[in-house]
């Protein structure tokens, strides 16, 4: 009997079997084999013949790349779209932040972050009492006008310019938001491939230094005035969890990523990690295993002094991405309980031999992977500089030395994550609670008496007044 090739297996059984790898894998189990699940970004339109500024400024055309690679590679997951910033959106606020490709940079140039300077950081040393007194406040009045070219100074008369961006980017973030179900479900029914990540999380910390104080002047801070930065960090918390608890799987399938880079060495001392940077980001990740989602911790950087730290969660809560750290250590302290992911250098796929790709995966394979709770990526988001060929003798590599048992061979069920219903009381507890920005306390003293049912008029306002508050929460957090 002649075994279907995968062009010809329905895409409903392919799907089922590799999100069945891929979960397996991630709750350190043993699948039939290592799962791939390459977080492919420009690669995908060098791939599908476009070029950094199409698929950066037309996200159709970077969700059709995706879907071409999903056809043509075997791979078991993948993001819907790994370039994510769509920069048609961040042109319409008008974020200085960005080098977008064929406007700032060349066009097959990836997008840039443009990092403020010490003096023109886009939040002041003084202004972290006003950080920690109102967080959400604090980003549409003083934040949100430096760092648009578009939106009134506080204090200023609102423009036509102004009125505009509010408009054009909350119905573009609405749109593109709400885009990527159809692509999932694209890739699903066409290609048999689930996504790889559901939801956002960043560290408190890590907001502090990309988007407000910038590195330089976060450094100084931590060294002159650490207790406002842990102030800082403090207040951001609570709604960077209840932003990641909104925004995760609710079956607790896929993990829901973290893109950690400004907490490990050298960026900041371990007393710092310790002190700050663990203490805001720890209880996030209690909050979210304890609803039963599982962080991919996208460790970006070097962390080997940290991994005894890490060590402490509870077994299965995460999955451990490779990116600089020792993958030999990384098995040692952290293989018993949780899977890693990744450890391809990124240099070797865009200078390297297939050869020579081939050969670091099988490595891996043997060495990280040689019992499951192993999943095949590179260090970091694969970007144009990788060849298409490395990119496929990594997949064939993969798929002809990562193999445990028959395909036909039941893999073992991982047992599901204990599950607690509700939010924990400190993800509530500020003054303004996380989801609003103007609590309906505060409306109700301007309204008539409510005739009817006030609850009804609660929860419409609510719910209208989450959607301002996500709009700013991710413009500082995905844009």
């Amino acid at each position: 009997m002649t075994t279907p090739t995968i062009a010809s297996r329905p895409a409903e059984e392919l799907y089922a079997e590799r999100l069945s790898r891929y979960v397996t894998a991630m709750r350190n189990g043993t699948p039939d084999r290592v799962p791939l699940r390459p977080l492919a970004a420009e690669i995908t339109g060098k791939y599908a013949g476009f070029t950094c500024q199409e698929i950066t400024h037309d996200y159709n055309k970077a969700f059709e790349a995706v879907i071409r690679c999903c056809k043509d590679f075997e791979w078991d997951a993948v993001v819907p779209n790994m370039v994510y910033v769509w920069t048609g959106l961040t042109e319409a606020i008008g974020l200085r932040y960005y080098g977008v490709p064929g406007i700032h940079v060349g066009p097959d140039v990836g997008f840039q972050y443009r990092e403020p300077s010490d003096d023109n950081a886009f939040m002041r040393r003084e202004e972290y009492d006003e950080l920690i007194e109102d967080p959400v406040r604090f980003l549409y009045e003083t934040w949100l006008p430096r760092v648009s070219t578009e939106v009134s100074a506080k204090g200023q008369p609102a423009s036509y310019r102004n009125n505009l961006s509010f408009v054009k980017g909350g119905m573009a973030m609405l749109g593109y938001f709400n885009a990527f179900g159809p692509q999932v479900e694209r890739m699903r029914r066409e290609c048999g491939t689930p996504s790889s990540i559901c939801g956002m999380l960043k560290a408190p910390l890590d907001i502090l230094a990309d988007k407000l104080r910038g590195y330089v002047a976060l450094a100084f801070d931590l060294m002159e005035i650490p207790d406002k930065v842990l102030g800082a960090c403090q207040a951001l918390m609570p709604h960077l969890a209840w932003l990641a608890l909104s925004s995760a799987d609710p079956s607790g399938t896929l993990p829901i990523p973290i893109w950690m880079h400004r907490g490990c060495t050298p960026f900041i001392s371990r007393d710092q990690f310790e002190t700050i940077y663990w203490p805001t980001l720890r209880p996030v990740f209690d909050a979210l295993w304890a609803r039963g989602n599982q962080v991919l911790m996208y460790a970006e950087g070097k962390w080997d002094a940290h991994l005894e730290r890490f060590a402490e969660l509870p077994a299965r809560s995460v999955v451990f991405h490779l990116d600089r750290t020792d993958p030999a250590a990384a098995h040692r302290i952290l293989g018993s309980k949780f899977c890693l992911s990744g450890g391809v250098p990124n240099a070797l796929l865009a200078f390297g031999s297939p050869g020579e790709v081939k050969q670091h995966c099988q490595h891996l394979i043997e060495s990280i992977g040689a019992e499951g709770g192993y999943i095949m990526d590179a260090s970091a988001i694969i970007q144009n500089d990788a060849t298409i060929e490395n990119v496929r003798a990594m997949t064939d590599a993969t798929l002809a030395c990562g193999v445990y048992r028959s395909p036909s061979s039941p893999s073992p069920t991982p047992e599901p994550p204990p599950v607690t219903p509700g939010l924990p009381a400190w993800v509530t507890a500020p003054k303004i609670r996380p989801g609003v920005c103007f609590p309906f306390e505060e409306k109700l003293k301007g309204m008539p008496p409510i005739s009817g049912d006030p609850q009804i008029v609660r929860a419409v306002w609510d719910n209208i007044e989450s959607l301002a508050y996500l709009y700013i929460w991710h413009v500082l957090l995905s844009f």
